[in-house]
């Protein structure tokens, strides 16, 4: 049997392979998985047994067109992030990064010290960000953290998204070294410009994934587009923001919890926002996870969450694959947890200020305007009751709010291939728009 494509989610556990054939009524021809092998040194291996297992359900050998992937395996993508100024090209250049599917692992403001220097030799990062200064404003700055990370060799790939001013100098100090110089995250106060940086750390992203241990053979198997798994989800929700207006995408696993919304928000509090943020948001909350991280979510639970229910029977019935009613019950507490705490850290907030006449302002994301709750990730999609937990964020009330509002509609990821058609979006878009309307019934 030939498929147009095979799609891996190589994850740091598990690969699962998607065969998909849009000949095909039903899209998804079969799903196989098997454990990653990453670190038995080669991820094919995981591949081709996920491939099997495939070719066991089909009772048949399988044949693709072109496979595509996305992969957290080996770490993730791994980024340190250096402006200038916390609140304005730091955070910027944080955005892009959290867009395009990385994983911060060190955020600085202002000119490195040599023990910042010493903590990005100790976190190997994939790849090192340097902003800072505004479009022909500040440039000190950025050069000498430029000067700085040269300075050691490390072997690292930079993105360059400051002060387009330092552009010719930013190529001298990195000469020889894999550079990319691209737009200002923040080329005036006030503005975001995120898109350009997030489409260069998916180059950088595929063109040194290989060398990741055990992700040296990939290129064997693969020979489409390799994409991190979150920057897939991200290019999923941009795709339905083009298909269905604006919306909020939930992915709840096992160790953490990632919103990704794709709004401009309300006129109103736009007009009102201390400072800009991008129309594609991510934030990933480590600490919110159902499984690896469930003692977190466990201890935030209060007595409204519990129910009456026992912390000690919950810690007792939590499973990676929930299959009791019990193990399914407390799974749901910890997810119902795990979505209005991410939520609480995505969404923005508004302020009252009382002095000459009473007005507002506002701080962070606007979600009142979000038409749809999607929900993807296992807890979400694989237990009963994901949909009602998403129903019930919703703001009944008619007052200000930066919070979905109660006419947002929700849908679930019922074929979980949101990752699948955000890398396949890189290659056919009309094709991973149906994968996503099949899956969330549109």
């Amino acid at each position: 049997m030939k498929v147009d494509y095979l799609i891996a989610e190589i994850g740091s556990t598990t690969t699962v392979v998607s065969a998909l054939d849009f000949k095909n009524s039903n899209i998804l021809v079969a799903q196989g998985k098997h454990y990653t092998t990453v670190l038995d040194g080669d991820v094919t291996v995981g591949l081709k047994s996920a491939i099997n297992e495939i070719e066991s359900k089909l009772g048949q050998k399988i044949e693709w067109n072109k496979m595509l992937a996305t992969s957290s395996a080996a770490g993730g993508l791994k980024i340190t992030v250096h402006g200038l100024v916390q609140d304005m090209t730091v955070k910027a250049a944080r955005e892009a990064a959290l867009g395009a599917g990385g994983i911060i692992k060190m955020v600085t403001s202002g000119k490195l010290r040599k023990s910042d220097v010493r903590r990005i030799k100790k976190i190997q990062p994939n790849l090192i960000m340097i902003a800072g200064g505004t479009d022909f404003g500040e440039r000190e700055t950025a050069l000498y953290n430029a000067e700085l990370i040269r300075e050691e060799n490390l072997g690292i790939p930079v993105v360059y998204c400051g002060n387009i001013a330092n552009r010719e100098e930013i190529k001298e100090i990195f000469e020889g070294q894999e550079i990319y110089i691209i737009d200002n995250v923040y080329p005036k106060i006030d503005e975001l410009n995120v898109e350009p940086a997030r489409k260069v750390i998916q180059i950088a992203f595929e063109n040194n994934i290989i060398k990741a241990p055990g992700m040296d053979k990939i290129k064997e198997m693969v020979n489409g587009v390799i994409m991190p798994t979150p920057g897939a989800v991200m290019q999923s929700a941009k795709l339905l923001y083009e298909i269905l207006g604006d919306v909020v995408v939930f992915d709840v696993g096992g160790a953490t919890t990632d919103v990704h919304s794709v709004t401009e928000g309300a006129s109103e509090i736009q007009d009102i926002l201390v400072s800009p943020e991008p129309k594609a948001k991510r934030t990933v909350e480590g600490d919110l996870g159902v499984y690896v991280n469930s003692k977190n979510v466990i201890d935030l639970l209060d007595d409204v969450d519990l129910k009456g229910i026992d912390k000690e029977y919950i810690v007792k019935n939590i499973k990676p694959i929930p299959t009791t009613v019990e193990e399914k019950k407390c799974s749901l507490i910890l997810t119902n947890k795990a979505v209005n705490m991410s939520l609480n850290r995505h969404v923005g907030y508004i302020k009252r200020i009382y002095g000459a006449g009473r007005k507002f302002i506002a701080y962070g994301k606007d979600l009142s305007q979000v038409k749809y709750i999607v929900g993807t990730g296992g807890a979400l999609t694989r237990l009963e009751g994901g949909k009602d937990i998403l129903s019930n964020i919703r703001y009944s009330k008619d007052d200000l709010t930066m919070f979905p509002r109660k006419e947002a509609k929700i849908l679930i990821d019922s074929m979980y291939i949101m990752a699948c058609a955000g890398v396949l979006s890189k290659e056919n878009k009309e094709a991973a728009a149906k994968l996503l309307q099949k899956s969330l019934s549109i």
